[in-house]
């Protein structure tokens, strides 16, 4: 048996994914709110949900508002060669999409890690020269997000920090802060995913390449 569900996207003539990733993310949390009902998930997180999703359109108009922020610190990275993104818990898949995007489009290679790894690796890698951008909603992964920023800092990275205005963060030397509307946790990853795209966009205006049609890129992949 098969079955699906419209996301209603609509048409795009790009190569790169944008609002298709929106829309599927937004139809997977549906599909979570249905089954969890079912399962025996209470009325009251349903009702969290389903709210999230209905203010996520003026969440998202609220943080485009930093449109000409985000510009601006695109600037920062179009003599890099190469970018980090962090994230934590359900924010790592969505710094993978921050990463992805630059590399498709700007050419700039990037790579994601879960926050918590960076002993693992990717610490090694931080200087001056690496722009590091962090996802960092306000939920109960903070602090231990707060605390690996620290660690970034003292190896003299350059942060970059996409946070939830209530979050406790400020600008500072070496940390530049994009503060964005408070949403619910359980759309914060559908949140975040928009801020990082427009990063990318801005940089590949800035450095002169396709943003719907990217080099070397297929929307669909025929041969194997």
């Amino acid at each position: 048996i098969r079955s699906g569900a419209d996301d209603q996207s609509g048409y795009g003539d790009w190569c790169s994914l944008y609002k298709g990733l929106y829309t599927q993310l937004t139809v997977l949390l549906m599909l979570v709110a249905k089954l969890g009902r079912l399962n025996g998930m209470s009325a009251e997180k349903e009702h969290e949900i389903v709210h999230g999703l209905q203010a996520l359109p003026s969440r998202i108009e609220q943080m485009l508002a930093q449109d000409k922020l985000i510009e601006n610190l695109a600037e920062d990275f179009s003599d890099k060669h190469h970018a980090l993104f962090l994230g934590r818990g359900d924010q790592y898949p969505i710094a993978m999409e921050g990463a992805l995007k630059l590399k498709e489009i700007s050419y700039i290679h990037a790579e994601a890690y879960a926050a918590g790894e960076l002993k693992h690796g990717p610490l090694a890698l931080i200087d001056a020269d690496m722009p590091v951008i962090v996802v960092a909603p306000n939920n109960e992964l903070l602090e231990k997000l707060k605390s690996n920023i620290e660690e970034v800092r003292a190896r003299g990275g350059l942060l970059y920090v996409f946070a939830d205005q209530d979050a406790g963060f400020s600008d500072s030397e070496g940390m530049k802060i994009i503060p964005l509307p408070h949403v619910e946790e359980a759309i914060a990853p559908i949140f975040y995913t928009v801020p990082l795209q427009l990063l990318s966009y801005h940089v590949a205006l800035i450095k002169g390449t396709d943003v719907d049609q990217p080099r070397n890129l297929a929307k669909s992949v025929t041969v194997e």
